[in-house]
């Protein structure tokens, strides 16, 4: 258990040391300035002459809303089109059939969405054309769609009054070509190299150990992974995702992807302050967001390790940990660090089945989900803690009898009106989905039987977990629940839409509208938000608005069960 520890802390240690620059080279290709990545330039001039973009060209906060909302459009018709008919499209050896109407919706959306939730399993569900030129086309764009909605809000907060707020495309493009290919390519040959197949060519006969002859999925899908991570993705090639051998074969591509799925997040944590000429900033939000993981991550590594009471009272040898529903090459430990890291993040890939973790786990794992605020997805993340930064602000300026002021440009009554309707989307679209379900299923349970294979407690955590994953962009789920069904693919597709873009709309806005006004340079009364007491005040105010909102619906799920495991 040492050395399995002593895994976490180097492979948590190890991010974070490449983050820092990574965080820099961030900063400086989307401000413009020389890097070692500019040999790319021609290649970007090239993408901007094909796609009639004129790069010199700014635009205001709306502009680059329309755009970003165009485009996006543009890729679900495409995603619905290959879905539909994939069964008919080429590079489809295995001879999989085309998607449902409504299961194509739910898989375009959550691909569009940077969710990936998935209603079907991979291998079976998908064909290689619909996996390489469909889905992880839609793995590459919408991470930098949410990259370069990020940094537009960053140019808004700089020490200047303007319009203006640079070209959405060429923030855009750089994310692909300087960060995200590079990035991902890196990954993909690890795993590559350990094993991952990379081949056109259709399941491969196998005889195991048994004497059994059977048939093992393959395909191009090292170049899937690597993208899966890097861009908080996490649709797997495979069903049961980083679980599978082959998707995940050895502790040393555990590692590279664990890592790889809070590299960007946090390095765009600490961008921000680079960006601005303000690197203490970043490392304060790089801190409220650290602090808010480990809350999250000691205790299930803990408890993962110490496993299941109600199994330790049948007289179970419980030492190496709760291993229901985990690898054995992996263990407890990696696995408890996995479910924590791809939570706090929009992230959903697994390498074990969440819906096996003990109940507390299992909470802390929602937690991650509900707070949405702790590292989250590439460029979103930033954006969710820019609404709690808006918020904490307003109320620190309240306190110390002063006009709230962030960056020298005041907050007032409309930065506040969206800051507060974008905090409160999140729990209202998760709760009430999660309450309409819950009274279908108890008003008709023969009729929805299929649903919950454990209902009760967990039943009801299933459902809020589907709903919670969903509104947070993730795409992991409590697979205990039978969700291709067309009230789940359609109510859960409808959830991703708003809770994807209306907290993209709104802290653009904000920032939008914060750019406008006149730049007030800070004097001796100004409040500083570049201080460890900031941010414990920004900590607090993301935990108080989690704990208010969820607190009744944790109490019915994941805490009613974990006391029930001591009541026999």
């Amino acid at each position: 258990m040492n050395k399995e520890l002593l895994g976490i802390l180097v492979i948590f240690g190890s991010t974070v040391l490449l983050a820092v620059p990574l965080g820099r080279y961030l900063a400086t290709v989307y401000r413009g300035d020389k890097s070692w990545s500019d040999f790319l330039g021609p290649l970007e001039r090239l993408l901007y002459r094909l796609g009639g973009v004129r790069p010199e060209r700014e635009m205001s906060w709306q502009q680059h809303l329309v755009a970003l909302l165009t485009i996006n459009l543009v890729w679900f018709v495409w995603a619905m089109f290959v879905l539909c008919t994939q069964g008919s499209l080429p590079l489809n050896p295995d001879h999989n059939p085309s998607m449902t109407p409504d299961q194509a919706f739910n898989t375009a959306v959550s691909f569009l969405v940077n969710c990936n939730l998935q209603h079907y399993s991979g291998e079976s569900g998908a064909t290689y054309f619909s996996q390489v030129f469909c889905l992880m086309f839609l793995q590459f764009v919408t991470a930098a769609t949410g990259l370069a909605a990020c940094v537009v809000v960053f140019n808004a907060l700089r020490d200047r009054t303007t319009e203006k707020l640079g070209n959405f495309y060429v923030y855009f493009t750089r994310s692909i070509t300087r960060v995200l290919l590079p990035l991902s390519l890196v990954v993909a040959l690890v795993v590559a190299f350990q094993g991952t197949p990379m081949t056109w060519l259709g399941k491969a006969p196998l005889v195991t150990m048994q004497g059994d002859s059977t048939f093992v999925s393959r395909g191009p899908a090292a170049a899937m992974i690597g993208i899966k991570q890097i861009g908080t993705n996490g649709g797997g090639f495979f069903g049961v995702n980083s679980a599978h051998p082959l998707e995940n074969p050895t502790y040393l591509t555990n590692a590279v992807e664990n890592g790889a799925i809070v590299l960007v997040p946090i390095a765009m944590a600490l961008a921000f302050g680079y960006y601005l000429g303000r690197p203490r900033l970043g490392w304060m939000v790089f801190g409220v967001m650290t602090a808010g993981y480990l809350l999250l991550q000691v205790p299930t590594v803990y408890l993962e390790m110490h496993g299941n009471p109600a199994i330790t009272h049948l007289g179970v040898d419980q030492r190496l940990g709760s291993l229901e529903g985990k690898e054995m090459r992996l263990g407890a430990p990696a696995s408890a660090l996995w479910a924590i890291t791809t939570t706090v993040t929009s992230n959903g890939s697994v390498n074990a089945m969440h819906d096996s973790l003990t109940p507390l786990s299992g909470m802390d794992a929602l937690l991650g989900m509900m707070t949405n605020a702790f590292y989250g997805g590439v460029g979103v993340g930033f954006l969710n803690f820019f609404v709690f930064i808006i918020v904490s602000v307003f109320i620190s300026g309240l306190m110390v009898g002063r006009t709230p002021e962030f960056l020298g440009k005041k907050i007032e009554a409309r930065e506040m009106k969206i800051a507060i309707v974008i905090a409160l989307l999140h729990p209202l679209l998760i709760l009430a989905g999660t309450a309409l379900a819950a009274h279908l299923y108890v008003g008709n349970p023969t009729a929805y039987a299929g649903w919950l294979a454990n209902p009760g407690y967990h039943g009801f955590s299933e459902m809020l977990y589907e709903f919670t994953s969903s509104a947070a962009n993730n795409g992991s789920g409590f697979e205990g629940l039978g969700d291709n069904t067309p009230w789940w693919n359609i109510s859960t597709g409808v959830v991703m839409i708003l809770s994807r873009y209306l907290p993209i709309i709104g802290p653009v806005a904000i920032a939008g509208l914060l750019a406008r006004k006149k730049y007030i340079p800070e004097s001796a009364g100004t409040l500083r938000t570049d201080t460890g007491t900031f941010g414990i005040m920004v900590f607090f105010v993301i935990w108080i608005i989690a704990a208010l909102a969820f607190f009744p619906a944790l109490a019915l799920g994941p805490l009613a069960e974990h006391f029930t495991l001591y009541a026999k």
